[in-house]
C-alpha cells in the first residue's frame, strides 16, 4: 500500500530528529523478528540512552543526505531497523552485540556510520569495545583529579619542611637550658 506525500514528509522529519541526535548509528536487517523480541531491543537500548527504529530505506537515505550525514547506500537494501546512538554509541553497539549473539538467525547487522564513516559488520566489536561515555568521563576525571592531588602532596611536603626548618632555627636559637628536657 502506498504511503501519501505528507506521511512521507512526516517520516523524513522523524528520521532527521533522530539523526540530530546521534552519534552514529548501527543498521541491522530484520530476518523475522516478532513484535515481542523487538520490544525487547528496543527496551535494551532505551537504558543505555539508544533508540531502534524500522525505516523506509529511500526516505533514511533522504533524511542523511538533508542532515549532513554519509549515506551508505550499499548498506541499505531489504528490511532495515537502525539502532541510533544517542550520545553513547559504544554501549548501543554492545547491546546489539550482545543482541545478535542470542538471536543472530533472526537479527543482522549490516553496517553503521560513525563520525560519518561507514563501517562494516565486522568491525561492530571493534566499535563495542570502544569505552562508553561514562567510563570516558571517569578516565578525564581522573586525568584531571590526579595532578590536583599531587600538587596537594607536594604543598604539604613543602608546608611540613618549612615548619621543621623554622623549628630547627628556633632550637638554635633558644638551646634548652640545664634541666629542662630537649
Amino acid at each position: 500500500m502506498a504511503i501519501s506525500r505528507e506521511r512521507k514528509e512526516e517520516l523524513v522529519s522523524i528520521y532527521s530528529n533522530l539523526l540530530r541526535g546521534t552519534d552514529g548509528f548501527i543498521i541491522t536487517e530484520n530476518r523475522g523478528l516478532n513484535v515481542d523480541k523487538m520490544d525487547d531491543l528496543r527496551d535494551k537500548l532505551r537504558a543505555v540512552s539508544g533508540t531502534y527504529a524500522v525505516t523506509k530505506n529511500t526516505l533514511f537515505m533522504i533524511a542523511l543526505r538533508e542532515n549532513g550525514w554519509v549515506v551508505p547506500e550499499e548498506l541499505l537494501t531489504g528490511p532495515v531497523a537502525i539502532a541510533f546512538g544517542n550520545g553513547n554509541l559504544p554501549a548501543v553497539a554492545k547491546v546489539v552485540q550482545g543482541y545478535l549473539k542470542d538471536n543472530g538467525d533472526f537479527f543482522a547487522v549490516k553496517g553503521g556510520v560513525i563520525a560519518n564513516s561507514v563501517f562494516q559488520a565486522k568491525d561492530l566489536e571493534t566499535i563495542s569495545s570502544l569505552p562508553t561515555l561514562e567510563e570516558i568521563r571517569a578516565q578525564l576525571a581522573g586525568l584531571i583529579v590526579q595532578p590536583a592531588a599531587q600538587l596537594a602532596g607536594l604543598l604539604q611536603a613543602a608546608t611540613s619542611q618549612v615548619v621543621n626548618v623554622i623549628q630547627a632555627y628556633l632550637d638554635d636559637r633558644n638551646p634548652p637550658q640545664a634541666g629542662e628536657a630537649a
